[in-house]
């Protein structure tokens, strides 16, 4: 559906139009207008790539959704796309809702396409019209706007993923490590590479904004797109820190898990020594063959039981000392 479609001129806001009125509007000097779209269907995109001449490749990508962040060049246009990551606003340890943002920008119009998103760009379009000495920089700026805000919605993303793993890491310590301990690690580990997935190819993609040959629509707003690419560094770094301890985690877990086996067994073979000691001797004595001298012993039977229970004592002790029991 149309959310908004607005143009602008000169850095100022001139007016809400009507789909009919954009080729008006575009003609016309230091204008550019600004549609955004919510889930569109194919008539909505047909109608904006005559609107504004898109490529129908970039048309295609739009429309089929589920597309790699990258940044294209098609002529004197471009066409972006952004994954979006929300937390479950119901269960915040659950999967994240992924979505994506796809954008086309050209001298004199911008059109955002929003998938499998609730969370809007109102907060973008406030901003840009606030900075009026900005905004008349034209697409160039708005699609700055809209990269650094949802770059920069990443960053409470990052900071949960880093609570979590703080909270992982005190667990295996305080109690006594489990399956659902590994399991959640790498839960952990799969919604950290998630955000990876996000950050990465779109850290190489703004890179090409703001040095060597800068496409037409980013002339004049090279810094801002350098800004970004700084806050895409620095939650890059943060991702292969957390990446790093999350991997030694993972096999502290693993070696306390192999270190509380061994402890179970070294306790069930000291209990089955101190077992198999009685079970010995009962076993001799339980032949009853009439060549053995000790069964016709007044004393037989409790000298036996006796070294018994010296010998388990005895074990007992040594293992107590050990550390086995």
């Amino acid at each position: 559906m149309l959310v908004n479609c607005v143009a602008y001129q000169s850095g100022r806001k001139v007016a809400d139009i009507p789909i009919e009125d954009i080729s008006e509007y575009v003609s016309r000097p230091d204008c550019f207008v600004w549609v955004a779209l919510a889930e569109p269907d194919d008539s909505e995109l047909e109608l904006m790539a005559d609107e504004f001449g898109l490529h129908e490749l970039a048309v295609e990508d739009a429309r089929k959704g589920h597309q790699r962040p990258k940044i294209e060049e098609y002529g004197d246009s471009l066409f972006a796309v952004i994954q979006t990551i929300d937390p479950d606003p119901h269960d915040p340890a659950a999967d994240f809702i992924l979505g994506e943002i796809a954008i086309f920008v050209g001298r004199n119009y911008v059109l955002s396409v929003r998938r499998r998103t609730s969370r809007g760009l109102q907060v973008v379009r406030d901003r840009a019209e606030s900075e009026p000495e900005n905004l008349a920089h034209g697409a160039g700026f708005v699609f700055y706007a809209i990269m650094d805000t949802v770059v920069d919605r990443y960053f409470p993303i990052l900071d949960q993923l880093e609570t979590d793993l703080e909270r992982l890491e005190v667990q295996i310590f305080r109690g006594d490590p489990t399956r659902k301990n590994i399991e959640n690690f790498y839960d952990l580990k799969y919604r950290l590479m998630i955000l990876k997935h996000a950050v990465a190819p779109l850290m190489e993609a703004v890179g090409k904004l703001f040095g060597g040959r800068v496409p037409p629509v980013c002339l004049g707003s090279q810094e801002y797109f350098r800004d970004v690419y700084d806050h895409l560094t620095r939650i890059n770094t943060a991702i292969e820190s957390l990446r790093e301890m999350l991997q030694t985690a993972i096999s502290v877990s693993l070696t306390l898990i192999a270190l509380a086996d061994n402890q179970v067994t070294k306790r069930l073979a000291a209990y089955g020594a101190l077992i198999t000691v009685p079970t010995l001797l009962a076993g001799i004595y339980g032949m009853n063959f009439d060549s053995m001298p000790e069964l016709t012993w007044r004393f037989g039977y409790p000298l036996v039981v006796g070294a018994m229970v010296v010998i388990d004592a005895v074990l007992f002790v040594r293992f107590r000392r050990a550390g086995w029991l």
